[in-house]
């Protein structure tokens, strides 16, 4: 039956082989069945350049140009950096940030998630400097051992700022959410970045409503599958 398929939050590493080996796994037996598959942002956990020559993103560029359905993708702010280079490379169609979606009938919008959550100013603000086009020029000149130590460096600092952040204000502001939905006048929205899971039931300018919340790839998998007759969150184990 005719589905599409959303994932995010994958957060691949080299530290981190079982989960690699779970996506290839899911791209070779699962996405395949798919209409299209959509990458909502964080597939790396950092991303430093298209000319970073590590192994892992050769062996997912393959994986990606294997596949016989169309695969689009929607940075995260792990991976915010992947460029033209890469996703030409993986046959992968990169879309804005955020990406209203017609499907089996159904206006869906999509987006990482990371933009909702306004009440963590901190974060907003780090965001807001992190995407100005001339510092990620400067940065992406630099050499690649330059950058992959300002990449430890924030991956570091980030851990840390999280650690001492309360959970609540880490995930999405319901005011966000309805103001996005009604904005793109949608009755669905797909994110992921809070890794909170979860099928949320909600009323947008009176009409009934859902979001709903991929998970991150730590002791399983989570996708989410959209066809004709339903939309569900998926979990698999590894």
């Amino acid at each position: 039956m005719s589905h599409t398929l959303f994932i995010a939050d994958l957060h691949l590493c080299t530290e981190e082989p079982a989960i690699t080996a779970s996506f290839l796994h899911f791209l070779r037996r699962e996405a395949q069945h798919a209409d299209a598959l959509y990458i909502l942002g964080d597939l790396f956990e950092a991303w430093i350049g298209d000319d970073d020559p590590n192994p892992l993103h050769a062996e997912v560029v393959t994986a990606l140009r294997q596949l016989s359905i169309p695969c689009y993708f929607i940075h995260g702010n792990r991976d915010f950096l992947v460029g033209k280079r890469f996703a030409r490379a993986a046959g992968m169609t990169l879309l804005p940030e955020e990406q209203v979606l017609e499907l089996y009938g159904r206006r869906v919008l999509i987006m990482h998630g990371d933009t909702l959550c306004t009440d963590d100013v901190d974060y907003q603000r780090y965001r807001q400097k992190v995407q100005q086009r001339w510092l990620q020029t400067v940065f992406l000149a630099l050499p690649l051992f330059g950058r992959q130590r300002i990449a430890r460096k924030m991956r570091n600092g980030s851990k840390q700022a999280n650690r001492n952040k309360d959970l609540s204000i880490m995930d999405v502001n319901p005011q966000a959410v309805v103001d996005a939905m009604s904005r793109h006048r949608v009755p669905y929205l797909i994110h992921g970045h809070t890794h909170r899971p979860a099928v949320h039931p909600l009323e947008i300018n009176d009409q009934p409503a859902e979001r709903l919340v991929l998970g991150a790839w730590h002791e399983g998998g989570s996708m989410i599958k959209v066809g004709p007759d339903k939309i569900a969150l998926i979990f698999f184990p590894f």
